[in-house]
């Protein structure tokens, strides 16, 4: 268990956001945020994510390094990705940090948390155990929305 555990728990994440947004995929296709490019861009991002997450468990558990390194590089353009639309959304859908529900705040708040440890994992890269434990822990701040 503790040899896939990253495995695992990528996978869990990627089908809880799955199913977490199934309303935007299979159910309520017509709601107005499908048709807004920046709710597109951002889902895309952040399904982007949490499949490489699961592509780059998959490379390090096959123990194919090379993969993981090359592909490496586009994790970091879409974790950048992900941050970037975040902030954007927050910035033109929410009017005010008085107008914000208690969680769409806090998600606010964890979304700096995830960029810290992406850039940490990055800096840590030459650190498997450090590396692998900063891009977890920072996929679990971002992680707020699909629960």
């Amino acid at each position: 268990m503790k040899k896939n555990y990253y495995l695992i728990t990528s996978i869990f994440m990627l089908l809880m956001s799955v199913v977490a947004f199934s309303d935007n995929l299979i159910t309520d296709v017509g709601q107005k945020s499908n048709s807004d490019p920046k709710f597109i861009i951002h889902g895309l991002f952040c399904f982007a994510w949490f499949t490489m997450l699961v592509v780059q468990s998959g490379f390090i558990r096959s123990k194919n390094y090379k993969a993981h390194i090359r592909w490496g590089v586009a994790g970091m353009l879409i974790a950048l990705g992900v941050f970037i639309s975040s902030v954007y959304i927050f910035v033109v859908v929410f009017k005010g940090w008085d107008v914000m529900r208690i969680f769409v705040k806090a998600n606010r708040m964890l979304m700096f948390s995830f960029a810290i440890c992406i850039w940490l994992a990055y800096r840590n890269r030459k650190k498997p155990i450090l590396h692998k434990r900063f891009i977890h822990v920072g996929t679990f701040y971002i992680i707020g929305p699909p629960f």
